[in-house]
């Protein structure tokens, strides 16, 4: 990968290793699944909107690609946003954070059932399989505090967010990235709009939970839907979600900082195996280049002329002489 795109990793694996910490400090406020989604998106947009404005042509952006925008919404946002902090009732943010980072795996199935002609090398499913180890380390002893219901939902988060960026990619690739989020967030934050004025707090919520749906809006909502498109624009839908192995170990970590949950040597192994998988996931092969290969033009005519045998028109080159 390239720096910018080293650099649009790193903060993906941050930004949005944070978010369980503070969807569960919003759900055990306690605010509705549907009161957090909304006020998330209802800011990200606020922040965004004027930038794509200012851009010119949004509406003929929507116009014209409505139905993959539509479906991108959906699937990346309206729906997953809302299973997610819906399963945080009763799964721990790391156990969510833990079991998200399926989505690499998820996303590679889906790619290639759809006929997607990324290169996967040998490098990066063995990057893969670290990752996935990794993860398991981190999730097994956390899944026992969780019902059917809550890694179920989870589930569906993970889908959608393997799903959406191969949408993005294959159909929304040309449109501007404020132009893309913008009106996608709007739309969330309309549809979850009537439900989270029906179950609104009686009361405001204090500034701990103030602070943690302003750090949800701003920093993983608009900050980073805008710096994930752009990493697909940079390494493509396949492993720009490679990230998702690096949100775990934030998870845990913002755990252990904020929640005082313990760092065991097998976190620390885990911790390890993530960051390698990650490496080895996102490395392009050798050979990968686009470019055609140079060979030797005289050494490959005389090794075609010696497999064809003599010249059966022996005119012919005296033809080329002349």
């Amino acid at each position: 990968m390239t720096a910018r795109g080293w650099f649009l990793f790193s903060l993906m694996g941050v930004v949005w290793g944070i978010p369980y910490l503070l969807i569960k400090v919003a759900v055990d406020a306690p605010l509705s699944p549907s009161m957090v989604v909304f006020a998330r998106c209802a800011l990200g947009a606020a922040l965004l909107l004027p930038f794509a404005l200012r851009q010119g042509g949004l509406p003929a952006t929507v116009r014209t690609h409505w139905r993959p925008m539509l479906a991108f919404a959906c699937i990346e946002i309206i729906g997953p946003w809302w299973t997610l902090t819906d399963a945080e009732r009763h799964l721990s943010s790391s156990t969510a954070g833990l079991l998200i980072a399926g989505v690499p795996i998820v996303g590679v199935a889906l790619a290639r059932f759809f006929g997607d002609t990324e290169r996967l090398g040998m490098r990066r499913v063995i990057g893969l399989a670290l990752g996935l180890a990794g993860v398991g380390v981190l999730t097994v002893p956390h899944l026992t505090g969780g019902d059917a219901r809550s890694l179920a939902e989870v589930l569906v988060t993970v889908v959608g967010y393997a799903a959406a960026p191969l949408i993005a990619a294959r159909h929304l690739k040309n449109v501007p990235t404020l132009q893309l989020i913008a009106p996608c967030l709007a739309l969330a934050a309309l549809v979850y709009a009537p439900a989270a004025a029906l179950t609104r707090p009686a009361e405001l919520p204090s500034n701990e939970v103030l602070a943690a749906l302003a750090a949800l809006g701003v920093i993983c909502t608009a900050v980073a839907f805008v710096a994930f498109l752009e990493l697909i624009k940079e390494v493509g839908p396949t492993r720009a979600t490679v990230f998702t192995y690096v949100n775990p170990a934030v998870a845990v970590a913002a755990g252990a900082i904020f929640l005082d949950e313990p760092l065991t040597a097998g976190i620390v192994a885990a911790f390890t195996l993530i960051l390698a998988g990650s490496v080895l996931a996102t490395a392009s092969g050798p050979g990968s280049a686009t470019g055609p290969v140079l060979r030797h033009p005289g050494r490959r005519g005389l090794a075609q002329r010696l497999r064809r045998g003599p010249d059966p028109r022996p005119d012919r080159g005296e033809a080329r002489a002349r």
